[in-house]
């Protein structure tokens, strides 16, 4: 009788945009599994406390960088700090991103250019580096590529038609390179994320974050970070190894009788 292998101990893992919300609770959810983790942000007083808060525990170590995912030479400066610091990657988790509401009619050439390449561009960047240091056909040992895609890529969200438009391009994007890269032994996958009670949700919605309620309390309309961290890893983990080129959607039911997300105006 077989035992489920859901261990990621020992891996080393890549996590972008982890100084708060989805990106960090999915970093300390790897290194409290005992793995190691190279998190970065675009700023290091922001990230830099993650790390530390990580190494006080009993997991595994992290080290921290600072990282623009819009920028070529940031990405490849962080991937090489990060593969000598940790000795190696087994894991990328693409989750740098960010987005603003507005009409379409609103959005400049400037505000599309800003939302596109910091989602989709910045998940290009990180996995086409990724690939120098995962795919067996450029001397690595295979690994796992986990995309950060989002609920509003798979379904209509007014206001946020450049966000989306990133998003969905995200998912093909990794169906596309689980296709290509599966002869060199690197399985990638993506996540698809519904409302999750993040800082940057609570911002760009205009949402005090001291209105959002505990984990046990919350309409599943409303998710929590550790939710979507619980998932990456065992995408990771050897228990999801005929997994691939998927796109795995987290966005929960709503519980009857619960009305917290139309309190709170969330209902999408």
């Amino acid at each position: 009788m077989q035992a489920p292998d859901f261990s990621v101990a020992g891996a080393n893992v890549l996590v972008t945009g982890a100084s708060q919300g989805i990106g960090q609770a999915i970093a300390e959810t790897f290194a409290a599994a005992g793995a190691d983790v190279a998190i970065c942000s675009r700023s290091m007083d922001r990230v830099g406390p993650v790390a530390d808060g990580i190494n006080e525990g009993d997991g595994g170590r992290a080290v921290a960088y600072e990282c623009d995912v819009r920028e070529r030479e940031d990405v490849e400066a962080f991937f090489a700090a990060a593969a000598d610091d940790l000795g190696g990657l087994d894991v990328v988790v693409n989750n740098a991103g960010g987005e603003f509401v507005a009409a379409f009619e609103d959005i400049s050439e400037g505000g599309w250019d800003a939302v596109t390449d910091l989602n989709l561009g910045g998940t290009y960047r990180c996995c086409q580096v990724a690939g120098e240091y995962l795919r067996e056909s450029e001397g690595g040992d295979g690994g796992t590529i986990l995309n950060m895609a989002s609920v509003n890529g798979q379904h209509a969200a007014p206001g946020e038609s450049h966000y989306g438009a990133a998003k969905a391009a995200i998912i093909r994007l990794t169906e596309t390179l689980a296709t290509e890269w599966d002869s060199d032994g690197v399985r990638v996958n993506c996540i698809a994320p519904g409302l999750v009670q993040t800082p940057g949700v609570a911002e760009t919605l205009g949402i005090d974050e001291s209105d959002m309620p505990p984990r046990e309390k919350t309409s599943r309309r409303i998710g929590h970070p550790e939710e979507i961290a619980d998932l990456a890893v065992f995408l990771a983990s050897p228990a999801a190894s005929f997994v691939d080129g998927e796109t795995y959607t987290a966005k929960g039911v709503p519980r009857p009788g619960n009305s917290m997300s139309h309190d709170l105006g969330l209902e999408r």
